[in-house]
């Protein structure tokens, strides 16, 4: 079995990187009071994966924008000593807009994302 057309990688991906910015999404959504939906996402496969892989995902900020932010994601195999591989088997990137949860309006990037994601940005 391949890697391909399964977006739950990069979901995961995407939830341990608001962790690691302290953000729940709880915090974001509920404190905030915005939702995040993913308006675009685009994914390139370079090789198969099989079934037993073991795969590392990473994630980063690729922009920040007036209303939305841009993560950028990239997938390698892992070897059985933990070392990564050369080489992709896959990129990916997710745009997600900031809305007004009432109206799903699009609104300003909350600075405090922008303080907690500013680690995390890299082109």
């Amino acid at each position: 079995m391949e890697f391909g057309g399964d977006v739950r990688f990069f979901e995961i991906a995407e939830t341990e990187l608001f962790r690691a910015a302290g953000l729940s999404y709880g915090k974001v959504f509920d404190e905030l009071d915005i939702w995040l939906p993913r308006v675009h996402l685009e994914c390139d496969f370079r090789r198969v994966a099989q079934l037993d892989d073991l795969l590392e995902v990473s994630v980063y900020v690729g922009s920040i924008g007036k209303t939305s932010l841009r993560l950028n994601f990239e997938v390698r195999r892992k070897g059985s000593d933990g070392t990564v591989e050369e080489g992709l088997i896959a990129t990916a990137h997710f745009v997600l807009v900031s809305v007004r949860r009432d109206t799903l309006d699009p609104i300003p990037v909350p600075d405090e994302l922008r303080r907690a994601f500013a680690p995390y940005i890299s082109a």
